[in-house]
């Protein structure tokens, strides 16, 4: 049986609900409704407000802030929630605001690294097993798929998707959708080849796995959509054309097509920014 440990100075709300095995350190707060799982260890100076979920095993360290009230004008305090997953690290000042709107989420999955002064704006989802680098920035309503990479200080602008197994390097202004398995940088962010470290480390976890023949098929569908030099639609039509099918090259053609914000990416004879 795991031993729960509250340390006394921490403030508990007698409607919040604590699991078997959950730490509490000195001067942490734990607001009205919520719920930490089993075995989650909270630091000292931790803020929980009310209505946030956090799952099993999670590992929350010093001044982070984990369901304040969303900072988009048009909240009226009314009840929404941060829910996170099992398994996650979130580092010293880690901010991930409510939703705001009436009881919807923003949602946080499982096994991710949110390393110091990362920031989670309301209504953002962001998946598994993703690495965000310390001072990354996530507005409102972005959208984090499995595997992502983060570099330090990368700043994302509203309704911004992120596909899994991408990349974005540190300092990067990203204002356009970044597709599933590219590597992206610059100011603003722009495509600059297939994440080929990213998508390799990912093998580790078998859900994340790539074989190499998609692989050799993906190195084929960059090189047609972000280096042949015709448009965009073009490219994809062409892709689908010239490629065998497979799921993950649909995936990211699906990706592409339903992008509302636009893919950035540089003219095959221009250097690239950033």
């Amino acid at each position: 049986m795991l031993e729960t440990n509250i340390h006394p100075t921490a403030i508990i709300s007698p409607k919040a609900m604590l699991e078997e095995g959950v730490c509490v350190g000195p001067y942490s707060l734990v607001g009205d409704y919520a719920h930490i799982g089993r075995g989650t260890v909270i630091g000292p100076h931790v803020q929980i407000d009310k209505w946030t979920t956090i799952g099993e095993e999670c590992k929350i360290f010093f001044g982070a802030t984990l369901g304040n009230p969303s900072k988009d004008l048009k909240y009226g305090g009314w009840r929404s929630y941060v829910k996170i997953g099992n398994q996650n690290t979130l580092r010293e000042y880690v901010s991930i605001s409510r939703s705001t709107f009436e009881e919807g989420a923003t949602i946080v999955g499982d096994s991710n690294v949110l390393m110091n002064w990362v920031n989670i704006a309301h209504d953002t989802v962001v998946g598994n097993r993703t690495i965000m680098a310390n001072f990354a920035t996530l507005a409102g309503h972005v959208t984090i798929e499995d595997d992502v990479r983060l570099g330090a200080h990368a700043a994302i602008h509203q309704f911004v998707r992120v596909g899994k197994m991408a990349m974005a390097g540190g300092f990067s202004k990203i204002v356009q959708d970044i597709p599933p398995f590219a590597l992206s940088a610059g100011q603003p962010a722009r495509v600059r080849s297939l994440n080929r470290i990213g998508i390799h480390t990912s093998q580790i976890n078998p859900l994340s796995r790539i074989s190499p023949e998609t692989l050799v098929l993906l190195k084929r569908a960059f090189r047609i959509l972000f280096r042949s030099g015709i448009p965009l639609k073009h490219a994809v039509a062409r892709v689908k054309a010239e490629l065998e099918t497979n799921p993950e090259v649909e995936y990211l053609l699906q990706f592409i097509e339903t992008s509302k914000r636009g893919i950035g990416f540089s003219h095959p004879n221009r250097p690239l920014i950033g």
